[in-house]
Order: C-alpha cells, then structure tokens, then sequence
C-alpha cells in the first residue's frame, strides 16, 4: 500500500522553503519582513528552526523543487501558447502544393526540422503516418537549418524545390535518405523524386531563400525553440522526437479545441 504523506506536508513544506529562501537570499527570516524589531535571539531560533527541520525532513526541498518545476512548465507553457496565437499565421502559411498531408485540413501541424538532425530523420516515419491515418491534418515543413553547412545546402535544395512543385516529395525523400548529406547525394535524390537538377541547381541561387530561412529563424526564436525538430499543434508546442500515440493524441486535443 503507498503511504501518503500527510496532508498539512506540502503547506509546511512551503512556509519552509520560504525561511529558507528568504534566509538565502536576503539574509532575512519571515518573521523579519513583518517584524523588523525581530532579537537576535528571536533570528538565532528561526534559523535553527529551518536549518533542523530541512536537516530531519530532507525531502521538503525535493518537494518544493517539484512544485517549483510544476509551476515554471506551467508558465513555459503559458507562454508558448501566448507566443503561437501571436505568430500563428505566419507558422501555418504554406501554398497548397508545398503542404504535406491534406491542404484543407482542418488541423495543422509545423514542424521546424533540420536534414542532418537524427531525431527528425527518426520521428519522420511516426509522423507521417500520423498524418496519413488521420487525413484531415496538413503538416507544414519550417525548414532550420542549423547542424552545418550541408544542412545548409539541403535546405536551400529543398526550399527551391517549391519552384518545380516538387516539395513534398523531395522533403520525404531527403528525410529517408540514408548516410551523410552531400552535395551529390542531394541531387540524387532530387533526380529520383523528378526534378529538374539544373534547374533546381539555378533556383539555389535565389536570394530569396535567404530570407525564408531568416524568417523561419524568427519564428523559432519568438517560440523558444532551440533545436530540431519542434512541433507545433494547436496552441501546443511539442520540443523533440515524439511517438506517433503522442501525435495522435496532440492531433485530436488541437481538433478538440477548434
């Protein structure tokens, strides 16, 4: 049988922490704030009292960092969701080619994803079939290239892709494709999905691009994310690798809310 602790412990736990802090930090008790008349005698005791009771009930601290924790998701949370409602159209912008999944569906998932990163390579498979069983989701692709040079390079070939159609496909390609990205394995895998490579080569040229992936890199920022992948569904924003379960469940909560 699990033994719960008392139900006056987190509440003591608490005032404890308090003491503890104000005694840290401002070299104040408590009953200093309240009493600035308080004895040396009367501090001397109050120290005691926090320093022997942490001391014999070590896991108040633990206690305190959780809610402390709780609270500090909470409001990460909080601000995330502050942070999608302001950006949300520039996030789920996207033309209907360029869109993976369904163009009219009626929740939308952003992924911001980097070619060299090996957890977007390895959520790939879950995420995509996420979207097919669902099919009423469009998954919108930031591309962030931030692991190098050649993510750098496969992102421009992907983003100029658009040109010919080819997104996509092209996207699914490169996130399937096996071993280091080059140059030459880029446009191999480009001549396989149909593009045109001269063309395509041409297209990665375009200045342009170097301002969708400012963008992108502005949205990212606006969102706290740091690193790929990083996934946007409804008013959540989902950092790391997830399961397709987690997906799915992230998919119909968006739904859910309208």
């Amino acid at each position: 049988m699990t033994t719960r602790p008392p139900p006056h412990r987190s509440v003591w736990a608490g005032a404890v922490m308090a003491g503890l802090l104000a005694l840290a930090w401002t070299g104040a008790t408590p009953a200093q704030a309240q009493d600035p008349a308080l004895s040396a005698a009367e501090e001397a005791a109050v120290r005691a009292l926090v320093r022997d009771t942490l001391l014999a009930n070590p896991e108040i601290i633990a206690e305190a960092l959780e809610v402390y924790q709780e609270r500090e998701a909470a409001a990460q949370a909080e601000r995330s969701r502050a942070a999608i409602q302001q950006h949300r159209a520039a996030l789920e912008a996207a033309d209907a080619a360029d869109v993976i999944g369904n163009p009219d569906g009626d929740v939308t998932v952003v992924e911001f994803s980097d070619y060299q990163c090996g957890y977007c390579k390895r959520v790939f498979p879950a995420l995509m079939q996420a979207v097919e069983a669902d099919g009423n989701v469009r998954l919108v692709i930031r591309e962030l290239p931030i692991l190098g040079p050649e993510s750098v390079l496969a992102a421009r070939a992907a983003e100029a892709s658009r040109a010919q159609g080819r997104y996509p496909e092209f996207h699914t390609a490169l996130m399937a494709m096996k071993g280091g990205v080059s140059e030459a394995a880029i446009m191999q895998v480009a001549a396989e999905v149909g593009l045109d490579v001269e063309r395509l080569r041409a297209d990665m040229a375009d200045p342009a691009l170097d301002q969708r992936f400012a963008e992108n890199i502005q949205l990212a920022r606006a969102l706290g994310i740091s690193g790929t992948p990083a996934f946007v569904i409804g008013d959540a924003l989902v950092p790391g690798a997830v399961s397709q379960e987690e997906l799915n469940d992230l998919i119909a909560a968006a739904r859910a809310e309208g």
